[in-house]
């Protein structure tokens, strides 16, 4: 497995080895150069989306495009692709149109990029595994645009479109794959219970009207919504006690007082605000490279994709890099680092757990050939 990473110039040459490209660009830049792309890399899948900002490296800026293209030695490469209207805006359906596309002869993995507004990622993940065979994680994230929450795009080839979904499918017994996932917030405020909730939409906490209560907590910031919502997101737990998720806030309806999340609220969790940590999230991110490295070794890993949440990003500010810096402290020098950050997260939380979606962590898929 050979991995290589443009910033800038694209080979001169077409490298009709590789077989996958991550261009995760601005959908201008994606559009302006994606036939440069294809000529350089004529058999390859061109795969990416737009984001809150690009990972390089250990840098971490809004370049207009990262190209990481990747030649497997003894694997293989398949994608689905897959609009939202073609299946009604319905998440499960369109994860499980997903699922049927891919081929299951030989699925090891599969990375997924969806939408990051119009998508339930709950739903999407739950209908995508109901196809998969067992064993077959699903790792990757939401596509994000910046923090303005207006249009995210996610790109397949020559398309680059809004509402879109693409799942990669990886294929080999020889491919090597880690993942890990790991936040790093606090929680304050008491927990509350969700009493209203329809999927990823929410209306009552405690029998209060949600979004009233919500802004009641954020005070000043509640004027910045949804946007500020990045650096306060809620903690779910089950009525059983069972660890939950994250939830971050996509968008909010003051006609209903109601929230949308980026995926479910069930009824009968009770969440709880969280607020940022500084330490705690750069030790959130070496965390989810030790996950990484549990799986498969340093000198095995050759690629790291890095989905990491708009709001750490927002809280970390110029410090940002310094939780890519903790990843690469962790996961060697070997492996090459792009990703961006997004609107959600993908992974499995542990080894032996469904894969969900997640907010406000930051997420690590690696890979690498034996």
């Amino acid at each position: 497995m050979q991995v290589t990473q443009y910033l800038d110039e694209l080979p001169s040459t077409a490298a009709s080895d590789v077989q996958l490209v991550f261009a995760f660009a601005t959908p201008a830049a994606y559009q302006a150069r994606v036939a440069e792309l294809r000529a350089a890399f004529p058999q390859a899948l061109l795969a990416g989306c737009s984001s809150a900002g690009l990972i390089a490296g250990e840098r971490v800026d809004d370049f207009p495009m990262v190209a990481t293209a990747i030649s497997f030695a003894h694997s293989c490469v398949s994608h689905a692709w897959l609009k939202l209207a073609d299946c009604a805006g319905d998440s499960f359906s369109a994860g499980q149109q997903l699922g049927a596309q891919l081929p299951k002869d030989g699925l090891r993995h599969v990375l997924l990029l969806a939408d990051g507004l119009h998508v339930n990622g709950s739903a999407l993940i739950d209908g995508l595994q109901h196809t998969l065979p067992a064993g077959v994680q699903v790792t990757g994230g939401l596509a994000g645009d910046g923090e303005r929450f207006e249009q995210t795009y996610v790109y397949c080839n020559e398309h680059c479109t809004s509402q879109a979904l693409l799942a990669i499918g990886l294929y080999g017994e020889a491919l090597r794959i880690g993942h890990g996932s790991q936040g790093g917030w606090d929680s304050f405020g008491p927990e509350r219970l969700i009493t209203k909730s329809v999927g990823n939409v929410l209306y009552s906490l405690d029998d209060q009207p949600a979004l009233a209560l919500y802004k009641r907590y954020l005070g000043e910031h509640a004027a910045e919504l949804p946007a500020s919502g990045l650096k306060f997101p809620l903690s779910l737990r089950g009525p059983d006690g069972q660890p939950g998720v994250v939830r971050t806030i996509l968008g909010v309806n003051e006609t209903d007082g109601s929230m949308t999340f980026a995926g479910d609220m069930p009824e009968g969790t009770y969440a709880r605000l969280m607020r940022a940590n500084f330490e705690r999230l750069l030790d959130g991110a070496a965390g989810a490279a030790e996950r990484c490295n549990s799986h498969l070794t340093q000198q095995d890993a050759e690629l790291a994709v890095l989905i990491s949440c708009v709001g750490r990003r927002m809280v970390l500010g110029q410090a940002v890099e310094e939780e890519v810096e903790a990843v690469r402290a962790t996961l060697g020098a070997k492996p090459v680092l792009c990703g961006f950050y997004s609107y959600g997260e993908i992974s499995p939380l542990l080894d032996t757990e469904a894969c969900t979606l997640h907010n406000q962590t930051m997420t690590i898929t690696v890979l690498g050939e034996a």
